[in-house]
């Protein structure tokens, strides 16, 4: 009786230290996952902060000149999906990125077959718009790269601010059917840091509010930014930024503002910083006085 419970309690000992076994936990996050994006904001930032080898699929909104936020040619590198699951699952990732909108019932799936889901919202501020770049360096384990870019979007938002104590500019970005980015929109946030006032937001719209000719023509900005439909949309869409009777409006410029520089953060921030300051500039040396400021 006595070996029998000595030999037992040797048994108890030993197997307490014997580490205990992690067949069923979950494996650890790849140190640089693979990567599919259904995202095109996300494409343009991890085309930049993940390896080439990582990326294995981005939207194709990405490769279409109409659409994507980023060059088309570096986009057309890499592989595209139209997002089924399916198509992602046969391509085996370590990470899905995808929008805040995915589909319950996608992302369901994706859980079922161990796929790892993570989301990323449309950047309403400058500073959403860092911490999406540093969350999506995470993601592709190169934290770094997230912080050089985060440095790039800063130098080129200090390259294109206005001059101190400068007066905002009354600003419109009109986009194709008369759509203006309004109140907390990364368009407006950008505005304001490169020496505009959103004249939309002024006067209390919001994002995809429509802006009518007749009231552009009754209180006109100082400048007109004309987003213009890309090629392919309606003539319809367009005929108000095209109106003549803009052409009357003797205290109002215009001027052309690529739509994919609207919508996306990362380093599009760059090229719509360049542009806004690029426009703004040019209204000084023609008038050779400050412009006048906003209402």
């Amino acid at each position: 009786m006595v070996l029998r419970a000595t030999t037992a309690l040797g048994c108890l000992m030993l197997t307490a230290c014997i580490p205990a076994s992690h067949a069923d936990e979950p494996p650890a996050p790849q140190v640089h996952p693979t990567i599919v994006s259904l995202n095109p904001c996300a494409d343009a930032i991890l085309a930049e902060v993940a390896d080439p080898a990582q990326i294995l699929a981005l939207s194709p909104y990405s490769r279409d000149p109409r659409s994507s936020s980023m060059d088309v040619r570096l986009a057309r590198r890499f592989g595209t999906t139209r997002g089924t699951v399916e198509e992602v699952l046969a391509l085996r990732p370590d990470v899905v990125v995808d929008s805040t909108f995915v589909a319950p019932a996608t992302a369901q799936a994706y859980a079922r077959l161990g796929l790892r889901l993570e989301t990323s919202g449309m950047a309403a501020t400058l500073d959403q718009a860092r911490a999406q770049v540093r969350a999506l360096a995470r993601v592709a384990g190169h934290p770094d790269r997230g912080e050089a870019l985060v440095a790039r979007i800063d130098a080129a938002l200090a390259a294109a601010a206005p001059p101190a104590n400068a007066a905002p500019i009354s600003a419109v970005l009109w986009q194709s059917g008369g759509i203006v980015p309004g109140a907390d929109t990364l368009a407006s946030d950008l505005l304001t840091h490169t020496g505009f006032a959103n004249f939309s937001a002024l006067r209390g719209m919001n994002q995809a509010d429509r802006l009518p000719l007749e009231r552009m023509l009754a209180d006109p900005p100082r400048v007109i930014l004309l987003a213009s439909a890309s090629e392919g949309a309606r003539a319809e869409d367009d005929r108000a930024l095209a109106h003549p009777a803009l052409r009357s409006l003797s205290g109002t410029t215009r001027a052309a503002f690529a739509p994919n520089l609207l919508y996306c953060g990362g380093p599009t921030i760059i090229r719509a910083a360049a542009r806004l300051a690029e426009v703004r500039r040019a209204l000084l040396a023609r008038t050779g006085t400050p412009v006048r400021a906003a209402r």
